[in-house]
């Protein structure tokens, strides 16, 4: 059964995901699903520049790049290249999310993530998954 995790609190979503992403891309291939462009776009910016002195390998899924990228942005979960571990950057319960190991929810404090999440909490609990919930104060 797909382990799920909440990271709650966030002051800016993107910014927590990209931190996120810098303390687990070397663990596991990672794929963030952002169906929203602005965001995969805001995204891919955050990971230019997190961590600061480093550099956090990442592409889009339909990049040639993609096989050998670890950490991979995509609109579409119709097509997986990997199965390992999901970062969920949508309001929407993503479709077919039963198939990764892990589903990582990155929550901010503004109402319009908060209330879409706590949906998407309801649903995976009703569903007999065990969510386990942190802040994003306590730590990656």
């Amino acid at each position: 059964m797909t382990r799920i995790r909440f990271y709650s609190n966030a002051d800016d979503r993107v910014q927590a995901a990209a931190a996120w992403l810098a303390a687990s891309w070397r663990q596991h291939p990672v794929l963030v699903f952002a169906p929203d462009a602005e965001l995969a776009e805001r995204l891919d910016r955050a990971l230019w520049t997190t961590p600061a002195i480093g550099f956090l390998p990442h592409c889009r899924a339909a990049s040639p790049l993609a096989a050998e990228t670890p950490v991979l942005i995509t609109d579409s979960l119709e097509t997986l290249p990997q199965d390992r571990c999901l970062l969920n950057l949508s309001h929407d319960v993503p479709p077919g999310f039963s198939r990764f190991e892990e589903l990582v929810e990155i929550v901010s404090t503004a109402d319009g993530d908060r209330l879409p999440a706590r949906e998407r909490y309801r649903f995976y609990r009703e569903r007999g998954y065990a969510v386990e919930n942190r802040t994003v104060a306590d730590g990656f």
